[in-house]
């Protein structure tokens, strides 16, 4: 394990605020965004009257090819990127998205911005919505936020921070016994005020109530934790960044010792295939490995009946991230998934629950904290 010297997240800290200007996502939408969205509708309607077929051309956002690296910013789309035609005269019969008729017919009707909650039987689920609503905004190489389809949060926040939203509601995050929903709008947060030495973005939820209850905001204070409850939403990865754009602050991950929970942290700090059209404001890049680490099992000598086998989908995830284009850029994070892949084991946060019930809370990430032993 690397057990390098870090800032001191103990030491004293002055208090900051900071206040955000307007953002300028209104002046993009009443211009430039219509003007794309008028262009794309009269292309469709110039198509109909020559009695031609329309056809929507977008860049392929699930190709690994269509994307570049750069350890600065992470996975984003390349100016050249291949693309896929979506015709409105396929003749399939499927009623799925995979059927071009449809896609087309879905993004026809988001583009003129009625929802899912409008025809929720067409949709089917929201899921659905918000691939379409990112194909859009990738079609239109623009920010999603500037289409003001702002989709609900599902994660939480805890700690010392204040703001206010563009409502004009003010939010307190500092309460011990519960957490805040991550808010839906995060480029209209302003008036941010913290005086938080780190954060730390938590993989799961359960983890992150176990901490809530041991009161471990106050035992290492001031600091903010928040969680995208698994697979990070688009909200939790806005508000990562921007309160990292806004406090200039360490950001420690505390992940799964799993193929999946390396996933997730890689996300935060590198970004994903699929958003990677919107890598500037979606990435991390100073996101470091505070754990679990694999290496972590064998130091503490964590139980052999609290780690888990890892499973062919395991093995096959694990595989795919040692060929993500990012790797070589975290030698100390690629010998950590090599030890994994030969141990043949994973281990949850919880499992260090099998040393002492309170050894997460009072031992492990204090010690980690305050002494070094992130990646």
């Amino acid at each position: 394990t690397c057990q390098q010297k870090g800032p001191q997240v103990t030491s004293q800290t002055v208090l900051r605020e900071y206040r955000t200007e307007e953002p300028l996502d209104s002046i993009w939408m009443s211009r430039e965004v219509l003007k794309r969205i008028e262009n794309v509708i009269l292309e469709i309607i110039t198509h109909l009257a020559k009695d031609e077929a329309p056809t929507l051309v977008l860049p392929n956002r699930s190709s690994w090819d269509n994307v570049s690296f750069d350890s600065a910013i992470g996975l984003q789309m390349s100016s050249t990127s291949a693309v896929r035609t979506i015709r409105s005269d396929s003749c399939s019969s499927s009623l799925s998205t995979s059927n071009p008729q449809i896609s087309f017919l879905f993004i026809f009707i988001v583009l003129h911005r009625d929802i899912y909650y409008n025809h929720p039987q067409l949709f089917g689920s929201q899921k659905i919505v918000d691939r379409i609503v990112d194909d859009v905004s990738c079609m239109l190489k623009i920010p999603r936020r500037s289409l003001r389809v702002l989709a609900t949060s599902k994660g939480l926040i805890s700690g010392d921070l204040c703001y206010m939203e563009e409502d004009g509601t003010r939010i307190n995050c500092h309460s011990n016994s519960a957490a805040v929903a991550v808010s839906s709008n995060i480029a209209g947060i302003r008036n941010i005020v913290s005086s938080a030495k780190f954060i730390l973005v938590v993989e799961k939820d359960a983890t992150f109530q176990r901490l809530l209850q041991d009161d471990f905001c106050t035992k290492l204070s001031p600091l903010i934790m928040i969680t995208g409850k698994g697979f990070p939403d688009v909200n939790s990865r806005l508000m990562v960044r921007k309160l990292w754009d806004v406090l200039h602050v360490p950001v420690f991950t505390l992940v799964d010792a799993d193929p999946h929970g390396i996933e997730i942290m890689c996300i935060y700090k590198y970004g994903s295939l699929a958003m990677s059209f919107e890598a500037q404001s979606l990435t991390i890049p100073n996101v470091m490995w505070l754990g679990l680490l694999p290496s972590d099992l064998e130091r503490l000598q964590v139980p052999r009946n609290a780690l888990i086998p890892l499973t062919k989908a395991d093995e096959n995830k694990l595989n795919s991230l040692l060929k993500r284009p990012y790797v070589t850029a975290q030698p100390e994070w690629l010998k950590e998934m090599m030890l994994m892949q030969k141990n043949r084991v994973k281990a949850e946060i919880q499992s260090l629950a099998a040393i002492g019930p309170d050894f997460l809370t009072s031992i492990y990430l204090p010690n980690k904290l305050r002494f070094g032993g992130w990646l």
